[in-house]
């Protein structure tokens, strides 16, 4: 059984720490949180705009909780930590744990900056550690039934693909504090829009040939709001991608897709999460989309299982997540 402690204990640190509890081969180890005596306050809250399931209140308090990664590998043996702390801190995180010799899952967007980017995958394939960016869209079942229904081509070719994803601009955690440190986050384009930047390449195996584009600046950055179209001539295939947090702080999470096929049309939404509709020119047809919040779970389970075979396959691989950096980039 691996030992993983997670780094940061705010919405996504808690989500981590709530499936690593699930996953019968690995085991908490340790959280760690600048604020130690914010963890036992947080334990049980409703925090972030999509829900993960109960977390294991008993279970959690008795996790030991370390001020630095420092202090925990003096006490606790690990093999690997989940980074889930603000993406300006990813690089500093995931630098020193890999130079501790451990493996690390970093939360998305893997870095802001190409070049220390390059830096971590190389230092990971030195160290021979596994280095994942948790892409957890991949990992989600509407997404992944999306993805099969592409590649077996059941409805024909796909024609175009709409990506959409809005929430009101985040106040919970620290993101209030981000708004003072304007454009440090990456904005909603690196933190929100890019699971469905991500998604889109991931699912069509290749990058645009062209992107058209418009953004607008809310209150963490210059592109909190992207609205944009994907050409691909060869394939006579669009992508239109749209979302961000420009909106009220009270407006609720809202993200799905629309595909239209040669033979169907297949829609869904997370505001009616628990079907994808397929509708032809005769009938519409309902199937279960699965628990979106599984993809929690899934992707910790594949970083275990590359932990345990030191083989982590191409599609998730580092590399994948830094081209989808540039990839947004290309959205500025």
């Amino acid at each position: 059984m691996k030992k993983v402690a997670v780094i940061g204990f705010g919405f996504m640190g808690i989500t981590h720490s709530l499936n690593i509890l699930k996953c019968k081969d690995l085991e908490l180890a340790a959280i760690i949180e600048k604020d130690v005596d914010s963890v036992k306050a947080k334990i049980g809250q409703k925090i972030g705009n999509l829900s993960t399931g109960d977390v294991d209140t008993e279970t959690l308090a008795k996790v030991p909780v370390y001020p630095t990664l420092e202090l925990c590998t003096e006490i606790e043996k690990l093999d690997a930590v989940s980074v889930c702390v603000h993406t300006d801190l990813h690089y500093s995180m995931v630098k020193n744990a890999l130079n501790k010799g451990l493996h690390v899952l970093v939360e998305k967007p893997f870095i802001l900056n190409v070049n220390e980017g390059e830096e971590l995958i190389k230092l990971a394939i030195n160290k021979n550690r596994i280095l994942m960016v948790a892409h957890v869209v991949r990992f989600m079942s509407p997404y992944q039934k999306l993805v099969e229904m592409i590649d077996s081509m059941e409805y024909g070719k796909l024609k175009f693909l709409s990506l959409t994803r809005f929430s009101g601009v985040p106040e919970w955690g620290q993101w209030k504090e981000k708004q003072k440190d304007f454009g440090v986050s990456g904005g909603a384009l690196f933190d929100m829009v890019i699971h469905d930047i991500d998604f889109a390449a991931f699912a069509l195996k290749e990058n645009p040939e062209k992107i058209e584009n418009t953004v607008l600046p809310g209150k963490l950055s210059n592109h909190d709001y992207v609205n944009a179209t994907w050409h691909f001539p060869s394939k006579k295939l669009k992508v239109k991608i749209e979302g961000g947090n420009i909106f009220h702080a009270n407006y609720p999470f809202q993200a799905g897709f629309t595909a239209v096929f040669e033979n169907a049309t297949v829609s869904f939404s997370s505001q009616t999460s628990e079907h994808i509709f397929i509708d032809n020119n005769k009938e519409r047809v309902t199937i279960e989309a699965g628990d979106l919040g599984e993809g929690y779970f899934n992707e910790i389970e594949r970083f275990s299982k590359s932990m345990e075979t030191g083989f982590l396959p191409a599609k998730f691989s580092p590399e994948s997540a830094l081209e989808t950096i540039r990839l947004c980039y290309r959205h500025v």
